[in-house]
């Protein structure tokens, strides 16, 4: 027998396997066969006790049950079979019991491969293993990763199509069981394309995200993200070390909280600006390889044209443009490292643009002058203060719980107050 730890993989060389748990709790054994996208081909492809079979895999009879898989019968375009554990009661947690065991054994019961999966705290759904092809052949991944979403998050993220997230949530739940008070933290499709490490490290900064709206009695609120990101020659040491690229990733929870398709609308700024592919979840890294360059021509935009000097009048017009009286919300997040010259001109911007359904935060990349931007809070003559402004010396030592915390606190509180003036309606 093998022992594995989190993120290990190994061979299966059987053609049949069982996978099986072991715990303290009472628990409901699942599985989902998903593509090479991360999604299942239909609902036929989603193993419970309701539906206990799909082409090679056969969820067994007991408490609580084991998953007989076949590897000859598994059509081909299957490339992963993901074994999730589920909690009876959703309003318990695994960290109250014992660490469950997830164990794969031969057609024979020779136990081949065991996982104790540690650390599990507040989890109601755990994915606990990964049968995957490589190339020709089998191999297991010990995964143990929470579902930050619930299990109506977790199947209906998988591409299983149910009429609500009610409903997806009885197809564990005990008759009579209650719905968990707990809000749902908000997933959107991508997400299953990541790997599980960046999935788990999402899963986090999307809690830490939802923490904020939630104490700010925002949770649940929908609105259009937009991301601008200056480009200016003074940002030089800010992308060479591709701190620009990490703030891109801590952006991406926001999104995926608050916009109604999970996408990061995006542009680049200096004397003048490019609007960018909105960046979306799956795809946040490929982004910011191709899209996050001071100069040349990359992803069909010409980097020198848009100037090595900044202008904000050019990229702020071109948004406020973009806003209409009755539209829900928008935030706007302006990430700098300062130089805002024209500051009479930007001041009246913000003057005008505070009858427009928007709130506009800036933050400051390192040291810099930031001129007009620390007075905002002291700016007259709006009919509500729609803007904030912090700045990070060094944003990589600021943890996510306190930048979340100071990204998102101003933006409650404008809503409420844009909502009272009767610019959001």
């Amino acid at each position: 027998m093998g022992a594995l730890v989190k993120g290990q993989n190994r061979a299966l060389a059987a053609a049949r396997v069982v996978v099986s748990v072991r715990t303290e709790a009472a628990v409901d054994v699942s599985a989902l066969l998903v593509t090479e996208a991360g999604v299942v081909r239909s609902d036929d492809d989603f193993v419970f006790f309701n539906q206990p079979s799909a082409p090679g895999v056969v969820l067994q009879a007991g408490a609580p049950g084991a998953l007989a898989v076949s590897f000859d019968e598994v059509p081909a375009e299957i490339v992963q079979l993901r074994a999730v554990i589920t909690l009876a009661d959703p309003t318990e947690a695994f960290g109250r019991y014992g660490a469950p065991v997830a164990t794969v054994a031969d057609a024979s019961g020779n136990v081949l491969y065991e996982y104790r999966i540690e650390g599990l705290d507040s989890e109601s759904v755990v994915i606990a293993l990964e049968l995957y092809r490589r190339g020709a052949e089998w191999k297991v991944r010990a995964v143990g990763q929470g579902y930050a979403g619930g299990f109506a998050a977790l199947v209906t993220d998988h591409g299983v199509r149910v009429d609500d997230a009610d409903e997806s949530a009885e197809m564990h739940r005990a008759p009579g069981q209650v719905s968990p008070a707990e809000p749902q933290i908000r997933t959107v499709p991508g997400e299953a394309a990541l790997s599980f490490e960046k999935r788990e490290k999402l899963d986090l900064r999307k809690r830490a995200v939802a923490k904020v709206l939630l104490d700010k009695n925002a949770f649940g609120v929908r609105a259009r993200v937009v991301l601008v990101i200056d480009k200016t020659g003074s940002m030089l040491k800010q992308y060479r070390t591709q701190v620009v690229h990490r703030v891109v990733q801590r952006m991406v929870p926001v999104a995926i909280q608050l916009d109604d398709n999970g996408a990061l609308e995006a542009y680049l700024y200096a004397l003048s600006f490019a609007k960018l592919p909105d960046i979306t979840v799956e795809h946040s890294d490929a982004w910011a390889e191709t899209f996050l360059h001071l100069g040349g021509t990359h992803g069909g935009i010409d980097y020198d044209r848009i100037g090595g000097r900044n202008d904000e009048l050019p990229i702020m017009r071109d948004i406020m443009d973009s806003l209409r009286p009755g539209d829900g919300p928008t935030l706007i997040l302006f990430f700098t490292d300062g130089g805002f010259a024209k500051k009479r001109e930007i001041a009246a911007l913000m003057r005008e643009a505070s009858h427009l359904p928007a709130f506009w935060q800036f933050i400051g990349l390192g040291k810099a002058n930031y001129g007009v931007l620390r007075s905002l809070d002291e700016m007259t003559d709006r009919i509500v203060d729609n803007a904030g402004f912090f700045a990070l010396d060094d944003i990589d030592r600021v943890d996510d719980a306190e930048l979340y915390a100071r990204l998102l606190g101003e933006f409650p509180d404008w809503i409420k107050a844009a909502t009272s003036a009767g610019v959001l309606r």
